[in-house]
C-alpha cells in the first residue's frame, strides 16, 4: 500500500495497521517470496502463524540461521533458501525437507535480495517511539536495505513484529538510521517472545590456551572484530582484564565479549572510521547483552554492505580480526563452513574481515581452532595434509595471516609454500604431528621433482 503521510498521528497509524498473527499471515500468497533476517531479528510470531497454513504451492523463504524448527519449514510447497546454516537448517535438510544454501557471503546476500526482490519482508523491531519510528534493533545485516525498499514500494509488503525485548539501536542517517517509520509499514504484529540468546558455555582448556596466544599479539589501540564462538569471547574477556586498552570496535557481530570490553572502559573508538562509535551489523549473545545495547549512545548498526566492506575494514587503525575455522590443509586453505562435503554453517563475513584486516597496513588477522575434534567418538586432527573431496574452502591460502591452535601461533604472511607447510604442521596435536610433518616433506619433494 502507498505510504501514508508522516504528518498523521503515528499512534493512529499504529492502531490502523495492527493485525493479529493470523490476519498478517493471510497477506502472503500461496505462491510468494518472503525475506526475513537471521537469528534474533526473526519475526517469531509471524513465522509460527504462517506454519498454521497448509495451502502453500510455492513459497520461497530467504533467511538463515533459524532459531526454531518452525512448522512452516516442513510444509509441502515451502522452500528455504538459507544464507547461513545452523542446527535447524542442518536437521531439516538431513530430514529431506526443501532447505538449500545460498552460495554467498553475508555482503553478497544483500545484493541477492536486491535482485530477487521478495514481495514480502518481515522483521522483529523495537517498540515505536513518539515520532513513529521503529528500529531494527539487533539486526541490520543483509536484509536492511531491501526492507527499506519494500516499505517504500506500493507493490510490496513490509510486516514488522514489535517486541518490547528488542533494544532500540541507532544507525547513521546516511545509511538509513537502522529504523523505519510507521507510515512505511503495511502490518504490525505484537509479540512478547524472548529474543533468542546464545547459551553461555565455559571455555575449554584448549580454548583458553588459544585465547592467551592471540591476546598476547593484540596491541593497544587495535580496532577489533570478533566472530562467533567460545575463543573470540574468551579473548575479549581477557583483554577486558588486561592492561591494554584504547580499542576500537568495527565488527560484524556484537557479542558478550565486546560488551565486557566496553564495561571495562577499554573501548575509545579512535580508529579513523566512524570515530566515537562501535559499529556492527547484528548482535547475538545473552539477554544481558541486548539490555546493554538498548539506547546505548555509542553503538551504531550498519547495513552489511558497509560493515563488511573490505575497503572500510582496512581503513581502521590497527584492524585486528579474530575468526574460527574447522580445518586447514598444509597448503594453508581454510575450511570454515562444511564438514564432509555437507554445508554446516556459512561463509558469513569471515573472508571479508580476513582480507580487510590483513590488507590493513598495521593490521592482523587471526584464524583460530583447536587442533583436534571428536567425530563419532573418534579423535581427529583439524590439520590435514589435503582436504577431502567435496570440502568447501572458505578462505584461500593467500589471505591467511595468523593461524593459532593450543599448540602455538604462526604468522604465514610472507612465508614460501615450503615454509608454510612446516609452520602449519607445527600447530598440530603431537599425536598427529609426525604424520603431517612427513606429509609436508613428501609434498615438498614432489614439488621439487624428487617425489
Amino acid at each position: 500500500m502507498p505510504a501514508s503521510p508522516p504528518t498523521r498521528d503515528p499512534r493512529a497509524l499504529y492502531q490502523e495497521r495492527l493485525r493479529k498473527p493470523e490476519e498478517a499471515a493471510t497477506m502472503l500468497r500461496p505462491v510468494d517470496r518472503l525475506a526475513a533476517p537471521i537469528a534474533a531479528g526473526q519475526p517469531v510470531t509471524l513465522l509460527r502463524a504462517l506454519g498454521r497454513r497448509d495451502d502453500w504451492k510455492d513459497l520461497q523463504i530467504l533467511a538463515g540461521l533459524f532459531i526454531e524448527p518452525y512448522d512452516l519449514l516442513t510444509r509441502p510447497g515451502v522452500r528455504l533458501l538459507s544464507g547461513f546454516f545452523g542446527p535447524v537448517e542442518r536437521i531439516l535438510r538431513g530430514g529431506g525437507f526443501a532447505v538449500d544454501y545460498l552460495v554467498s557471503n553475508f555482503r553478497g546476500q544483500a545484493r541477492a535480495l536486491g535482485r530477487m526482490c521478495p514481495r514480502v519482508a518481515a522483521h522483529c523491531v523495537s517498540p515505536m517511539d513518539g515520532e513513529g519510528t521503529f528500529t531494527f534493533g539487533v539486526h541490520a545485516g543483509a536484509t536492511y536495505t531491501d526492507f527499506l525498499a519494500a516499505g517504500r514500494d506500493p507493490d510490496r509488503v513490509l510486516i514488522v513484529e514489535v517486541n518490547p525485548a528488542m533494544p532500540r539501536v541507532a544507525g547513521f542517517p546516511e545509511y538509513g538510521g537502522n529504523r523505519v517509520h510507521v507510515s512505511e509499514v503495511d502490518a504490525i504484529l505484537e509479540s512478547d517472545t524472548p529474543l533468542f540468546a546464545l547459551p553461555n558455555l565455559p571455555a575449554s582448556p584448549e580454548e583458553r590456551a588459544i585465547a592467551a596466544l592471540v591476546e598476547a599479539q593484540i596491541e593497544s589501540g587495535a580496532t577489533l572484530q570478533f566472530g562467533i564462538g567460545g575463543v573470540p569471547d574468551e579473548i575479549a574477556e581477557g583483554l577486558a582484564k588486561s592492561g591494554k586498552g584504547d580499542f576500537g570496535i568495527h565488527t560484524e557481530m556484537f557479542g558478550d565479549g565486546i560488551m565486557r570490553l566496553h564495561q571495562a572502559g577499554k573501548v575509545v573508538n579512535r580508529k579513523g572510521l566512524h570515530d566515537g562509535y562501535s559499529v556492527g551489523t547484528f548482535a547475538l549473545g545473552s539477554a544481558e547483552l541486548y539490555r546493554w545495547m538498548d539506547a546505548n549512545p555509542i553503538l551504531r548498526m550498519l547495513p552489511v554492505e558497509r560493515s563488511n566492506d573490505p575497503a572500510a575494514i582496512r581503513a581502521n587503525r590497527k584492524m585486528t580480526s579474530v575468526n574460527t575455522a574447522m580445518s586447514i590443509d598444509l597448503l594453508g586453505q581454510v575450511v570454515a563452513e562444511s564438514i564432509g562435503g555437507r554445508q554446516y554453517s556459512g561463509t558469513g563475513g569471515q573472508e571479508d574481515f580476513v582480507m580487510g584486516a590483513q590488507e590493513c597496513p598495521d593490521g592482523k588477522s587471526f584464524l583460530v581452532f583447536t587442533s583436534t575434534a571428536e567425530v563419532h567418538g573418534k579423535r581427529i586432527s583439524r590439520i590435514v595434509a589435503r582436504h577431502p573431496e567435496g570440502a568447501v574452502v572458505t578462505t584461500p591460502r593467500y589471505h591467511v595471516h595468523w593461524l593459532v591452535t593450543e599448540h602455538g601461533a604462526v604468522d604465514l604472511r610472507d612465508l614460501s609454500d615450503v615454509e608454510r607447510t612446516e609452520a602449519i604442521a607445527s600447530l598440530a596435536d603431537p599425536e598427529f604431528r609426525p604424520g603431517l610433518e612427513e606429509a609436508a616433506r613428501h609434498m615438498v619433494r614432489t614439488w621439487r621433482g624428487k617425489g
